[in-house]
């Protein structure tokens, strides 16, 4: 293999997100906003345009045109090069069913493949909020000689079952693979910790097709299936994220990587980015993270239209948004968003176009978008009376629809 391979990347944003809803109730998981400017996508997509992979396909099916439109719109590289991002819809080209998983998914899709004819295929999920250099990743596969090598991290065992997790041996060759086992095995010398499948592979393009393709097997899956028949195959390899150097990266944000797959994650996810010194810098110039910059004004704090004060404190306001008098602190408010006079929004997140009129208050909520929230409404604050009206999460947070209306 080259020492400069060509590389084709597959994204990953077919799967359903039952656990964000009603995030999810309009849009696939990858499009939920993230930090009021971001959709989720942006993260694994930045860190590809970051590293001069750019060549990448991203295999869609639930619910994809929210998706499907941010990504035509937003992610447009130079066809002069023939650099593209591109969602392909789920074509049903080998037989009348949709993706049956994500390994299932490559197969349908075999022609991106044997078109672009690469050395190596970056199959990623699209879904998860991190920095990583993929082309590190890249060369300790092709440095080790191996089939696959899994992007891993490790977890709390107690968080574990949701991950496939990895034993390797001291060369990094994984020698068991246990897809959402209810007792995982811990790290040598941890047995606090499990060393967690990020869910981002590097393959070479021969052995992925081969194992993707059916014989006497048919794999629909790949954590559940490939990986753990690659690692009896003794063709799989781990690659320690915690090694990964992103420019202008400093130590404390080094192997940072959120699965935001539960309202709970994703709200601490977010609220990661409003600390005073946060664990996830969004503003490193060096490894930017891209997305759409609509025409939008810049975010305006003014006194209420009776003089009333506003307050900030420990909060993101992104473009558009205006707080006329009103109270934030801890939170995270979204493009386009209005604050009126007298309203208190704490530890919340805004997504972009909610209205909050006078005198509301909101506490731990999560609001999706184009929500008006009327004068003097509370939400958060009376937990009892939440759940018999909204989505409450385990943790308590309140969450409301995209285009909720009150009574």
């Amino acid at each position: 293999m080259t020492a400069d391979p060509k590389v084709l990347v597959i994204v990953l944003a077919g799967g359903e997100g039952n656990r964000l809803q009603p995030l999810t109730s309009d849009r696939a998981k990858p499009a939920v906003p993230f930090a009021g400017t971001y959709r989720m996508i942006d993260f694994a997509l930045s860190n590809f345009a970051n590293a001069g992979y750019r060549k990448i396909v991203v295999l869609t099916q639930y619910k994809s045109h929210s998706l499907d439109r941010h990504i035509t719109q937003t992610w447009r590289f130079s066809a002069m090069l023939d650099d593209y991002v591109t969602p392909v819809p789920a074509q049903m080209r080998r037989g009348p069913y949709w993706f049956q998983g994500s390994a299932d998914a490559i197969y349908q899709n075999l022609n991106l493949i044997h078109d672009e004819k690469p050395d190596i295929v970056c199959v990623f999920g699209a879904d998860h909020i991190y920095r990583m250099d993929p082309r590190q990743m890249v060369e300790e596969h092709i440095a080790n000689n191996a089939g696959v090598t899994v992007a891993a991290i490790p977890v709390p065992k107690h968080e574990a079952t949701e991950f496939g997790v990895i034993e390797s041996d001291e060369e990094g060759k994984i020698v068991d693979f246990h897809e959402k086992s209810d007792s995982p095995p811990t790290m040598p010398g941890d047995d606090t910790r499990c060393l967690a499948s990020m869910g981002n592979y590097v393959f070479n393009t021969d052995t992925l097709i081969d194992i993707v393709t059916p014989d006497e097997n048919q794999y629909t899956d790949l954590g559940g299936d490939v990986i753990p028949a690659l690692t009896a195959a003794g063709d799989a390899r781990v690659y320690d994220f915690s090694t990964n150097v992103i420019p202008g990266q400093d130590s404390r944000e080094r192997g940072y990587w959120r699965d935001v797959g539960t309202l709970d994650a994703f709200y601490h996810a977010n609220m990661d980015l409003i600390t005073a010194v946060p664990v996830f810098n969004l503003y490193n110039e060096k490894w930017p993270v891209f997305t759409s910059r609509k025409a939008l004004p810049p975010a305006k704090v003014s006194r209420g239209r009776g003089g009333e004060p506003p307050f900030v404190d420990d909060s993101l306001l992104c473009q558009g948004s205006i707080l006329s008098g009103g109270h934030v602190e801890r939170s995270i408010i979204g493009p386009g968003c209005f604050v009126d006079h007298d309203a208190h929004v704490t530890d919340s997140i805004l997504f972009p176009g909610v209205r909050v009129e006078a005198g509301a208050r909101l506490h731990r909520c999560i609001i999706d978008k184009n929500v008006v929230v009327p004068p003097w409404t509370r939400i958060g604050l009376e937990p009892e009376q939440d759940r018999e009206r909204y989505t409450v999460s385990d943790e308590g947070i309140v969450v409301l629809p995209k285009d909720y209306k009150f009574d």
